[in-house]
């Protein structure tokens, strides 16, 4: 399950929203974050959320632990980092009320630590040429869209030390410069989550004019706050239905690297190869990226695979979450003492067989193969565990055939897949 971070809240953060609600107290090595992370699910993703600026708003904006909200992130898993935050704008088509999706920035900022990279020894010099998400923004324009409310899809924000507002010499200046949006908040958050490898995007929510444009009230803080109160709904909106859009593109991506096969091994059969997904760098990682994600914190001593595909995933996956691997291979494979198990496939009748050794009694075994279709091979696997006493945590599958019902073979025990395929 992906894991995204928010900053800022913007509603989310009520339990009715969230399944499985609760609060997590976290400590950095940079001290604690502005407060305590609140942790739910939502739209098929678990989301930590940090009010950047407290939950009583009794933090502005240069005293805010940048670094330990996002180290704290950062330990908690996240893929991907969302942040909301008020703007002024600084250009004639952006209204108040409109929202923004910054893809550049302009540090305007004097005092804030905005670089993990502090000490002595630690010289590190981060790539910052694009340092929002192109992904992550592109997720919050479609949701956006859907709604139909008003957005610009690009902007350069300058971020300024604050809490005071611009001159109007200054908001002068920026337009000058090239801005279009002026915040408080998104540096160093932006380069700090750059640093620790999460993509980050802000949404903004515009709020007022700065002070540049003549015939119009300057901001003020009561401004801001009867604006955002305004936009709260919206931004809470764009972002519910953002999440499960991200949630759903790890399936829709690693779905797009598994080639089809027609008539494979005979006529009327619908192969689903899976070697184009492992050849590929980012398709592989972000399959194995999900199987991380929903088992790390399971309880799992073993992680057994079927072969052969099957191989490949229990071996990344127990790497990855420093698990032993049980090989579970076809007949005459294994040179120890074995215990073998019969099962019927889509095209005949076939064995497998483990090492009788393999399990020790009250092992939590997670199975794991590459396809489920008729279920024959994955039965005989969880049988063969428990016949040498392992409990089942679940069976784990990339692809998923529904029609072939190989679920009702395995309704004994727990069975998860990412990806389904229509049709066989």
């Amino acid at each position: 399950m992906v894991k995204i971070g928010i900053i800022g809240g913007s509603g989310l953060d009520d339990p009715k929203l969230l399944q499985d609600y609760s609060e997590k107290e976290i400590d950095t090595k940079y001290g604690k974050p502005s407060s305590k992370i609140t942790h739910g699910k939502l739209s098929g993703a678990e989301v930590y959320i940090i009010a950047r600026h407290g939950k009583t708003h009794n933090i502005p904006p240069a005293a805010v632990n940048y670094r330990a909200n996002i180290a704290a992130l950062k330990l908690l898993g996240c893929d991907y980092i969302i942040t909301t935050s008020a703007v002024g704008s600084l250009k004639e088509d952006i209204e108040p009320g409109d929202l923004v999706f910054p893809d550049q920035f302009i540090d305007f900022t004097k005092k804030r630590i905005n670089s993990f990279y502090e000490e002595i020894g630690e010289v590190n010099h981060t790539g910052m040429a694009e340092p929002f998400s192109e992904f992550l923004r592109e997720r919050l324009i479609e949701a956006t869209e859907e709604f139909g409310f008003n957005y610009h899809k690009k902007a350069t924000i300058v971020v300024v030390e604050g809490p005071r507002f611009s001159t109007e010499a200054e908001s002068h200046m920026f337009r000058q410069f090239g801005a279009d949006i002026i915040g408080m908040t998104s540096v160093p958050e932006c380069t700090l989550a750059k640093e620790a490898g999460i993509p980050y995007q802000t949404i903004a929510m515009t709020t007022d004019y700065d002070c540049w444009r003549e015939n119009t009230k300057s901001v003020t803080f009561e401004m801001v706050l009867t604006r955002m109160k305004e936009n709260a709904e919206k931004v809470k909106k764009v972002l519910m239905r953002a999440i499960e859009k991200i949630a759903d593109s790890d399936i829709d991506f690693i779905k797009s690297k598994i080639r089809t096969v027609p008539d494979f091994p005979k006529p009327g059969i619908m192969f689903r190869d899976i070697t184009t997904l492992v050849r590929d760098p980012e398709g592989f990682s972000r399959t194995m990226k999900v199987f991380e994600n929903r088992y790390k914190n399971k309880e799992i001593d073993l992680i057994a695979g079927i072969e052969s595909r099957g191989f490949v995933f229990a071996s990344a996956l127990a790497a990855k979450l420093n698990k032993g691997v049980v090989l579970l291979r076809k007949p005459g494979k294994l040179p120890y003492k074995t215990v073998a198990q019969e099962y019927d496939t889509e095209y005949s009748r076939d064995r497998i067989e483990v090492h009788e050794d393999a399990i020790a009694k009250g092992m939590n075994v997670l199975l794991i193969d590459d396809l489920i279709a008729t279920g024959g091979s994955a039965w005989a696997a969880c049988n063969l565990i428990e016949k040498l006493g392992g409990k089942i945590v679940e069976c784990s599958f990339v692809v998923e055939l529904p029609e072939l019902k190989g679920r009702d073979k395995l309704k004994k025990w727990n069975v998860y897949s990412i990806v389904n395929f229509e049709g066989g």
